[in-house]
């Protein structure tokens, strides 16, 4: 089998394609350039996509005796993820930039681009895994990543490759200083990839600008003026720019925001509690929509944010009552549907976007 391996200069993807080459596939490494202007070096944990990690992506590959080659998705990237990004917090909302990555680049642009020059497979460092076509949890579950990988189609699917799903981190770790990698202890990214600073705030500030607005209680009563909703974000406690406790001593978290009039609402932490979703624009991992109430868990962030729940499909969305509530969910974020499997780990059903 032709595989393309993504190969980011990390420790996952390296041994992602390392098995993929033992597998006896017909393997080419592949670095994706989603910067016009790369740094040089990462720091620490931040950032990706330098030109330190194409050039261990590249040492990885010599190790691995493979051909390796840099492609351009730095306009893609901007206009599909940053973009989308920026445009979603001017909006009021919540989105997650690996979730629009892995949708619209990685398994889209890439995946497409791959399988038009002949390959029958992307193989990425992902911790998920695949069995009968089916998406399931990594094995190591503080890793796992099914999460940000729940928007992609059946056809996306049967053309993926997720060699490390069945391995914890620490034993990928192992195994790449095993095999002379010298990425083996090369830090984890964290954080945005395109936000080294991890100022988001600022960085959005930068490219929204200052749309006045108001903080207000439940009540109505304004307390702070703001210079912009992409400075908020639903659950938040700290930076309200208020003074102090609610009436009643506790924490005031906010608890809506009203992009089109400015205003961001605040109030308690039992205001947050969400026993209802609305998702728009579903994906199928399965290729088969959801036939009546469906016993399932729904996750709503790459980690925690999880609550039992019964899933309906119903008008081209998906709704979703909660055996118990959750707090902190803002719309433009995903919700992930599984199903609990103890034996072969929890199966993804479907993912949409919060709308309400």
């Amino acid at each position: 089998m032709r595989v393309l391996a993504a190969m980011s200069g990390g420790v996952d993807s390296s041994v992602a394609a390392a098995r993929m080459v033992d597998a006896g596939h017909d393997v080419v490494g592949v670095h994706l350039a989603l910067s016009s202007a790369p740094g040089t070096l990462r720091t620490g944990s931040r950032g990706c996509c330098s030109k330190e990690d194409a050039g261990d992506a590249r040492r990885v590959a010599d190790v691995l005796g493979i051909p390796f080659y840099i492609w351009d998705f730095a306009d893609r990237f901007k206009e599909d993820v940053i973009d989308d990004f920026v445009e979603s917090y001017a909006r009021g909302e919540t989105p997650n930039p690996c979730v629009r990555c892995n949708e619209r680049i990685k398994f889209s642009a890439l995946s497409a681009r791959a399988l038009a020059l002949g390959f029958d497979s992307v193989a990425t460092g992902h911790y998920a895994r695949l069995s009968d076509g089916r998406l399931r949890r990594a094995v190591d579950g503080d890793k796992d990543q099914s999460y940000v990988l729940a928007v992609l189609t059946a056809e996306q699917l049967r053309h993926s490759a997720f060699p490390i799903g069945d391995t914890p981190k620490a034993l990928i770790r192992e195994e790449a200083a095993h095999r002379g990698l010298a990425v083996a202890e090369k830090p984890d990214s964290h954080d945005i990839c395109f936000i080294p600073s991890g100022d988001t705030k600022a960085f959005l500030g930068a490219r929204i600008g200052v749309r006045r607005g108001s903080v207000v209680d439940a009540g109505g009563a304004v307390l702070a003026e703001h210079d912009g909703v992409h400075g908020f974000t639903i659950g938040q406690r700290k930076g309200l720019g208020i003074a102090g406790p609610g009436p009643d001593g506790q924490p005031r978290y906010v608890t809506g925001i009203d992009a089109e009039s400015g205003t961001v609402r605040v109030g308690s932490a039992a205001d947050l509690e969400i026993f209802a979703l609305t998702g728009e624009r579903p994906v199928f991992t399965s290729g088969t929509a959801l036939t009546g109430p469906v016993d399932c868990d729904v996750q709503v962030r790459a980690h925690g944010g999880i609550a039992s729940a019964i899933a309906e499909f119903v008008d081209g969305e998906l709704r979703v009552q909660l055996r118990s509530p959750l707090r902190g969910v803002a719309g433009g974020q995903t919700m992930v549907l599984y199903r609990p499997d103890a034996a072969d780990g929890d199966e993804v059903l479907a993912s949409a976007t919060i709308r309400r």
